[in-house]
């Protein structure tokens, strides 16, 4: 239906995806369970669904994958913040993570309204 790879916020969001997992590969392996294992599952979310989306035939199934990205995108949030509480990775990293998730959520919360609108 339309070509996700052009679509800024995917590309964004895939590299909060790879900055994420190649922070996550820094932890010592005992850490690599638990939270860092639903950090890994969330940051894939966000660009999958919006690709998902993008391959589904209907306005319908396309707004809500964005929307299942987009809620997704918060849980990622969330998940970067605890893992900034319990020092898994630096506040500095974490922070520009979390600038690149706000610029994803703001672009997701965008096209969604722009479709909306337009599909009428």
């Amino acid at each position: 239906m339309h070509n996700f790879r052009k679509l800024e916020v995917w590309k964004l969001s895939m590299r909060v995806a790879s900055e994420t997992i190649l922070l996550i590969e820094t932890l010592p392996q005992f850490k690599r369970y638990g939270l860092a294992g639903q950090l890994e599952r969330t940051v894939v979310s966000v660009p999958s669904n919006i690709a998902e989306g993008a391959g589904r035939k209907s306005i319908k199934e396309y707004l809500h994958f964005l929307n299942i990205a987009y809620a997704s995108s918060y849980e990622l949030e969330t998940q970067l913040l605890i893992a900034q509480d319990v020092n898994f990775f630096k506040d500095v990293d974490v922070q520009v993570l979390l600038d690149k998730v706000n610029s994803v959520q703001k672009m997701l919360f965008r096209l969604v309204e722009s479709i909306s609108k337009n599909a009428g």
